[in-house]
């Protein structure tokens, strides 16, 4: 039997396959085309302190390999989600790890705070969303802010902490080495690069937000490549995404450091993406009589 299981923080995984957040809703709702608890764990939407509206629509573009998105982190709210959430991913046999979302680090923070009497298994703090405080510019753009939100999250949270990196940064080995200092169990990365699509017929740009998070198989060797950095600056477990469609891609991320890998977009063309990751990073493993997942972490230097 091979060896699927990793472990991130304290936390084991049966196998690395995690969902991304924002692609996979926060209600189990994939469930009705596979058993989600043959994945290693569900990653929710965002989650805020405070019910949040998003962005005015269209809010959506496709692009040659991707697509883009401005949702701007549309969510009910954290009192919704312990009510309604919760209890329905708790039918699968699979950890939860909520994501994270605020304008302030007290936002961030409440959140926290509300989560940790709460059946999950580890938090993921989305630092890419803008800092109210701070002119707007996101808390994952500055070393020194990305340091200071990591320390307030890690001295109220009962779980582990994730710190989802923003790739729209010149030196992603300084963003990762201010996480770890500032406390961080683990890092995940990358969210969406920024980018824009204008409809020539319209003149006019395909999102109402003008810009948005450019996501998919376009940003995959973007991603590969900044796994690989994060993973040469830090000694802590990286959870890689950017573009998987598949069991190969995974093995990819895998090669260049990632201890675990999260399926995003993929999900919206094939609803079956994430479990046929599973799949295929098995087969991989028999093709080349690799008996356990732990040899491929980092193998490629």
């Amino acid at each position: 039997m091979r060896n699927t299981s990793v472990n991130l923080a304290g936390v084991e995984l049966k196998n690395p396959v995690m969902t991304a957040s924002g692609t996979f809703g926060s209600s189990g709702e994939y469930g009705e085309f596979y058993d989600l608890g043959e994945l290693g764990a569900i990653v929710t939407k965002g989650v805020a302190n405070v019910p949040w509206p998003g962005n005015p629509v269209p809010r959506i573009a496709e692009t040659k390999s991707g697509m883009l998105n401005a949702i701007g982190l549309q969510n009910p709210g954290i009192d919704v989600f312990i009510e309604r959430d919760i209890p329905l991913l708790k039918q699968y046999d699979t950890k939860i790890i909520v994501n994270v979302c605020g304008r302030t680090v007290e936002d961030y923070c409440e959140v926290v705070e509300r989560l940790s009497d709460q059946p999950v298994d580890m938090l993921e703090i989305n630092v890419s969303c803008p800092n109210v405080k701070e002119g707007g510019i996101a808390f994952g753009q500055k070393p020194e802010a990305l340091e200071a939100i990591t320390k307030e999250v890690k001295r109220r949270a009962k779980q582990p902490v994730i710190m989802k990196l923003s790739p729209n940064v010149t030196d992603i080995g300084e963003m990762a080495r201010a996480a770890e200092a500032g406390g961080a169990d683990v890092l995940s990365l990358i969210n969406t690069i920024t980018g824009m699509k204008i409809d020539i017929h319209k003149r006019t740009f395909a999102l109402a937000n003008k810009t948005g998070g450019l996501s998919g198989p376009a940003v995959k060797p973007v991603a590969v490549r900044m796994v690989y950095q994060a993973a040469q600056a830090v000694s802590l477990p990286i959870i890689g995404m950017g573009g998987i469609m598949n069991g190969e891609d995974a093995i990819e991320f895998i090669l260049a450091g990632a201890t675990a890998v999260s399926v995003g977009t993929a999900n919206f063309a094939n609803p079956f993406a994430a479990e046929e990751t599973v799949k295929g990073i098995l087969d991989y493993m028999e093709r080349y009589q690799v008996e356990d997942i732990r040899d491929l972490i980092g193998a490629v230097r």
